[in-house]
């Protein structure tokens, strides 16, 4: 069998830190310990029950005692069935995977539906995998490196010390760049993986604190290792298997993986991979980490991918599925009949169903706070009454977005804070659904109609025609 690939140098992307709906959340706001629930903590206010049980689920998925198991998160629109997820991926840690998606997503993929749920499931598994590899660590010395005239191959010595032993080293031209590339010179602490060559730049020894013209404001000081030059380390790192499947199945390896495109992958280079991963498990070379698959909008599901995941959910390598529906009894996506939640009953059978109940005036009032917190605005007192009042009337998504356009109202006039009329005014310039729903039903002659017809003759609301004559 082909060695499989399970890791690759790549460099962090850092993204820019936008203001989103849900990024006021920093976890469930639960004691793990004791299962207590505060009121608000964390970003999250009120559903004590479903933040409750969430927690349970969080807590046995960090411990890799479920797997194979389905949660659907039900409840009215606006009530933080997102949100609790959104706890739950902050609260996981980075080890546990957490795949995120629409199910609408499914639908737009260039790619089969089983194969874009096949694909979101094997990137919720992580494989934590135990590598051990020597390492020379210790303090430099003396860096000798002679140069021939001619610009041909480098050599060099590098003296290295730890408390106990001192050594010297031949160096060639490939580990004199990479000396060069980290700046590494006498008096700092480094670590060189012996099997990559990798140089690491741990610090700077606390002997030369006082080569003043040799440190910077951010010089990280370190104590001169002990013992032995050469230890032996056990690394550990946690790969997803989709990132195994796509290293795996092309030519271009890694790259993948940030184009994107990783297009069909075939089931034969998955068996290979799961027989590998087997292996390592039987010998505790790796461990399987089950993380958490979301679905939201799951009601947007075909018959067929509900039958795909209830088989998938069976499997020997499954992920928690967690999902979310504001849907009562709907139809099923390819069928024609109805059911709760939009759901099969078969599949329904056997999920645990969190239920989010709607929010009580203070929880609005309180949301709403934290979310102008967020986005660094002051909201007097009547500006915030107001808005709670329209998030209770209209929805807290509606004055939540009133928050945004208030606050661009306010700069216009260059205040400090957004006052009651800002509120108001933006409320009159946006409409909310209710406020929508009831236009469309009083000007539904001017608006085209499902046969295309519409009645120029009515027009801006009232019942007269335009005069057109001189």
């Amino acid at each position: 069998m082909a060695n499989i690939t399970t890791i690759s140098e790549s460099k962090e992307v850092r993204g820019l830190n936008l203001i989103a709906a849900h990024s006021h959340i920093r976890g469930l706001g639960v004691d793990i310990a004791t299962l207590d629930v505060s009121s608000q903590a964390q970003g999250l206010v009120g559903q004590q029950k479903a933040r409750k049980a969430a927690a349970v689920i969080l807590q046995m998925a960090k411990d890799g005692k479920i797997a194979g198991r389905a949660v659907l998160i039900s409840g009215p629109p606006s009530t933080g069935k997102t949100a609790i997820a959104m706890g739950m991926a902050q609260s996981l840690g980075p080890d546990v995977p957490f795949t995120m998606l629409a199910s609408s997503e499914i639908f737009s993929l260039e790619m089969s539906k089983t194969e874009a749920l096949t694909q979101a499931f094997r990137k919720s598994i992580g494989v934590r995998i135990k590598e051990e590899s020597e390492i020379i660590e210790g303090e430099v010395v003396e860096i000798q490196i002679d140069r021939s005239v001619s610009g041909g191959n480098k050599q060099g010595k590098l003296t290295i010390k730890t408390t106990d032993m001192e050594t010297v080293y031949d160096m060639g031209t490939k580990m004199i760049d990479s000396m060069t590339k980290e700046k590494v010179m006498a008096g700092d602490v480094i670590s060189i993986d012996k099997s990559s060559g990798k140089i690491t730049k741990l610090g700077r020894s606390y002997t030369r604190s006082r080569d003043y013209d040799a440190m910077g404001a951010d010089t990280k000081f370190v104590q001169c290792p002990e013992g032995e030059l050469q230890v032996r380390k056990e690394v550990v790192h946690t790969v997803s298997l989709h990132e195994i499947d796509v290293i795996n199945s092309r030519t271009q390896g890694f790259l993948a993986l940030f184009s994107g495109d990783t297009g069909e992958i075939r089931s034969e280079v998955r068996d290979q991979i799961n027989t590998k991963v087997g292996e390592w498990k039987e010998e505790g070379k790796a461990d399987i980490i089950p993380g958490v698959l979301f679905i939201d909008e799951v009601h947007m599901l075909d018959i067929e991918c509900f039958s795909y995941i209830n088989r998938a959910l069976e499997a020997e390598l499954a992920p928690i599925v967690i999902m979310a529906s504001n849907r009562g009894n709907a139809r099923i996506r390819g069928t024609d009949y109805r059911s709760p939640h939009g759901l099969p009953l078969d599949f329904l059978d056997r999920v645990v169903i969190i239920s989010t109940q709607s929010y009580s005036g203070d929880d609005v009032s309180q949301i709403l706070a934290i979310r102008a917190q967020e986005e660094e605005v002051d909201l007097s007192a009547d500006a915030l009454a107001l808005l709670t009042k329209i998030g209770q009337e209209a929805g807290l998504r509606y004055a939540s977005n009133l928050i945004t356009t208030s606050t661009l109202l306010s700069l216009k006039r260059k205040a400090k804070g957004i006052s009651i009329d800002d509120i108001q005014r933006s409320y009159r310039l946006f409409y909310d659904p209710i406020r929508s729903a009831r236009f469309v039903s009083e000007s539904e002659k001017n608006l085209i109609s499902d046969s295309g017809s519409v009645n120029l003759a009515y027009t801006n609301g009232h019942s007269d025609a335009m005069d057109v004559t001189s």
